[in-house]
């Protein structure tokens, strides 16, 4: 019923402004009056439609409204269900089996009561879209209604198609751009940060104070380690090449794997290890993640363990430390874990579906990108790498190995 009168009211008035189904359900979660009072409290609502149905007392409280001046805007209504005086059985109406178990129930004696107390009542349900009409094009003449043009529908007829993206994260349609909800000014005035940036764009909720800064302390800390690594040497690389930012951007990125960078998106597995440091040279990337997170998070288990193993790694070999991927990993899992922000599967599937890696991604970039424009300050020369730091063996091929036969 109400695709019917929704497709009425688009071809006999100005349109739908707004449309409620609500349902014959024993417990309804609203009912007539709580809209109709709503669209009367609406100024830019100029004329109500309500279509009821047999059984029931709801249309009767919009009445009592009526009656009593609480709604003033012109009613157009109808009550379904007239056909029952042609039954001699008592019959069900509607999914929910509405039926009139008074005559104050019945369809007909609603639509009396209604234009007793001044809606405008059509004779037949057929007769419906013609007061419509009528009614509109009163209140036009009136000026209480404006007519806009019509807008074209969208090519070969589809007014309606399935959407081929999904974005719950940002939204710039309207007047401000929004991020998760929150007002690009609000961004500013409640001077979130870029943690807190990061936190609605991959999250979808604003995180607490020190969870924001520990996203920010991650990206400062891991935007560069120097030219040696994969990364930087790619993006350097491909700079001397004659590359552009881009292009120099993504060759390093794309060296980010389980050798480099994968400790954080590995975030189960505790990064032991280092190359250069050790107990006795200890990482400061470390010693100021470890500080921060003991001194601010609510919970920090699975630091204390991965602390704990590396006391009996260390007992071994003074280079099986806490390196900074596996520092940054287990502490950003204590973080979805114990932030009191997610639900455990919420915290597991973030970690699954790559997040840590994502923050070391974030913090490199600025490096690489800091490597592409030193190396075009320079204008460093086209690379190529020296002969004699390659050792090439090539094995005598002149006579193809031959595997004897069977005897």
């Amino acid at each position: 019923m109400s695709n019917e009168l929704n497709n009425i009211l688009s071809l006999v008035t100005n349109g739908t402004y707004e449309g409620i189904a609500v349902g014959s359900d024993r417990y309804p979660g609203t009912t007539f009056i709580d809209h109709m009072l709503r669209y009367e409290a609406d100024p830019d609502c100029k004329m109500l439609v309500l279509l009821g149905e047999v059984g029931g007392i709801e249309e009767y409280r919009v009445i009592q409204a009526v009656k009593s001046g609480k709604i003033t805007k012109p009613i157009v209504a109808w009550a379904i269900g007239t056909c029952v005086k042609m039954f001699t059985t008592e019959d069900q109406f509607g999914h929910a089996g509405s039926m009139a178990n008074s005559d104050l129930e019945t369809a007909a004696a609603k639509n009396a009561a209604m234009k007793a107390a001044g809606f405008i009542v059509s004779s037949t349900f057929e007769e419906l879209p013609a007061v419509l009409t009528q009614t509109c094009n009163k209140l036009v003449k009136n000026g209480i209604v404006k007519v806009v043009a019509e807008r074209e529908p969208p090519e070969l007829g589809l007014i309606r198609k399935p959407a081929a993206f999904i974005s719950i994260i940002s939204d710039e349609r309207g007047q401000e751009l929004m991020y998760a909800g929150l007002r690009i000014s609000d961004v500013f005035k409640e001077n979130i940060g870029i943690g807190g940036v990061v936190s609605r764009l991959w999250f979808k909720r604003r995180l607490p104070a020190y969870a924001t800064k520990f996203i920010e302390m991650v990206l400062m800390l891991t935007a560069d380690h120097g030219s040696a690594v994969s990364g930087a040497m790619n993006s350097i690389v491909a700079t001397r090449a004659g590359k552009d930012l881009i292009s120099s951007l993504c060759s390093g990125l794309l060296t980010i794997g389980s050798r480099f960078g994968g400790a954080l998106d590995e975030a189960a597995a505790i990064g032991i290890g280092h190359k250069i440091k050790s107990v006795n040279n200890a990482d400061l990337r470390v010693e100021l993640i470890k500080e921060f997170v003991i001194k601010n998070f609510p919970n920090h288990t699975l630091l204390d363990y991965a602390l704990a193993v590396e006391k009996v790694t260390t007992a071994k070999k003074d280079t099986l430390i806490l390196n900074v991927d596996g520092c940054i990993a287990v502490c950003f899992v204590d973080l979805l874990h114990d932030s009191g922000a997610f639900s455990r599967d919420e915290a597991d599937e973030y970690i699954k579906i790559g997040t840590l890696n994502g923050l070391f991604v974030c913090g490199r970039s600025i490096g690489f990108i800091g490597h592409h424009l030193d190396q075009k300050r320079l204008r460093a020369p086209l690379y190529r790498h020296p002969a004699d730091d390659i050792f090439i063996n090539m094995q005598d091929m002149s006579q193809p190995r031959v595997l004897a036969k069977p005897a």
